[in-house]
């Protein structure tokens, strides 16, 4: 991976909170004319919460994250903590009556100026395109890729290696 790349990677993490990233999928890029562009598919899932650690402020000001276990729960009308219940599933789900999940997927496109006046602008578009099960994506960046005519395959990124990509250090990255 370049470090075009892995700018593109960040670029499109402030636009895709990268807890909810499920997959991308990272075409090579063009040059052409003195400008690089390149192309990503992201597979979103919106219903991916992460798990945040709550944050109670000290009486001095201070702020201290309480534990991922603890549950602070408000007081019921004597004054004693209510106990907060875990949901247990009501009845079972037959997986082969579900549909499959739907994911949000983004285009997303740069272009970075590599000759001329603006040598070094870097543009960024990331845009919600629709809302489909990931095997429409696969089949997706498959006809692309057939229509381009390319011979490389696109960087498939699971969501572990695209968080991975954004925090490592340019030196480690492939090139």
């Amino acid at each position: 991976m370049t470090e075009t790349q892995q700018r593109f990677l960040r670029a499109i993490a402030e636009r895709v909170p990268s807890e909810q990233v499920v997959e991308v999928h990272l075409f090579p890029p063009i040059r052409q004319g003195g400008v690089e562009t390149g192309v990503a598919v992201v597979a979103e899932d919106p219903k991916r919460v992460p798990v945040a650690s709550p944050v109670a402020a000290e009486g001095n000001g201070t702020l201290e994250a309480a534990s991922a276990n603890h549950a602070e729960a408000e007081p019921d009308a004597d004054g004693a903590p209510l106990e907060v219940a875990e949901s247990e599933p009501t009845g079972e789900v037959n997986d082969a009556d579900a549909p499959p999940p739907r994911f949000t997927i983004h285009t997303a496109r740069y272009r970075l100026t590599l000759k001329g006046v603006d040598r070094g602008k870097w543009e960024v578009d990331v845009v919600a395109e629709a809302d489909a099960p990931l095997e429409a994506v696969d089949a997706v960046v498959r006809g692309v890729q057939r229509r381009a005519g390319e011979g490389a395959e696109p960087d498939r990124l699971s969501a572990e290696a695209f968080r991975d990509a954004l925090e490592a250090p340019l030196a480690q990255l492939e090139r």
